[in-house]
């Protein structure tokens, strides 16, 4: 059995180290990086777009993308509450490859395994300016932050409906957000 005294100078290590523990989901290096969850496919599902495209132009022209979007279980719980995602926040935004023909497929679209691209958002008013951060994810290893010149940081301050999310595009949060009276139309 340890004993609580015997963990002190490694709680001490770590905390001088940087790596003082965030709020919620969110996991980070000493020096910043952002650990990716390796269970994001157990959270909460909130969404998938087909083809989806900021811009006028296509942005795959014949081929087709999903974007699954997963949410942490403990930021739904507070987001069903208050109608704000937390502190600690981590959204994931996985894009797959989608294919119309296998199998017995003859109409429509499904998600292949072939996983095109990985991001997460996540919610860090101590940490990040804005209170927000988006990481590009390469597998297990940790991310460091996009930097906010990019224009995805832009682009959710302007069109955000909830906290710089887009919970427009969530069928199961945005009418929490609109009953909660915190919900932005973009």
């Amino acid at each position: 059995m340890i004993r609580f005294a015997a963990l002190l100078p490694i709680m001490a290590l770590l905390l001088t180290a940087g790596a003082a523990p965030a709020p919620g989901a969110a996991h980070f290096t000493a020096n910043g990086a952002f650990i990716p969850p390796s269970d994001y496919r157990e959270w909460i599902y909130l969404s998938t777009g087909l083809d989806m495209s900021y811009s006028d132009a296509p942005s795959m022209p014949g081929q087709s993308m999903f974007d699954n979007v997963f949410v942490d279980p403990d930021s739904w719980r507070e987001f069903k509450k208050t109608g704000h995602w937390p502190e600690g926040a981590v959204f994931i935004l996985e894009n797959r490859g989608g294919a119309s023909r296998g199998s017995i497929n003859k109409h429509g679209h499904y998600q292949t395994e072939d996983l095109m691209g990985l991001e997460a958002h996540v919610h860090d008013s101590a940490r990040f300016k804005g209170g927000w951060g988006f990481f590009a994810l390469n597998g297990a290893a940790p991310a460091k932050m996009i930097p906010y010149a990019a224009a995805c940081y832009a682009c959710h301050q302007a069109h955000g409906a909830v906290d710089t999310t887009f919970t427009q595009f969530y069928p199961t949060a945005k009418p929490i957000a609109v009953k909660a009276g915190t919900y932005r139309e973009p």
